[in-house]
């Protein structure tokens, strides 16, 4: 059972979002010939806040 686990920054539209686990799930689909109800694909949104590159946070700018 491939299990799929994508951290973003939080900000993407329910649409955007539905669209990238569609698109994930039919790579594992297609690359590693698995039935579909076998994929699991998780997103965690993080707040910009939360989220850190070197000394400061993606909410610093």
């Amino acid at each position: 059972m491939p299990l799929i686990n994508v951290q973003l920054l939080a900000g993407r539209t329910p649409d955007q979002k539905s669209a990238l686990m569609r698109g994930l799930a039919q790579a594992a689909i297609d690359a590693l010939g698995v039935p579909e109800q076998s994929v699991r694909v998780i997103l965690t949104e993080v707040e910009p806040q939360h989220w850190g590159i070197g000394l400061k946070s993606k909410a610093d700018g």
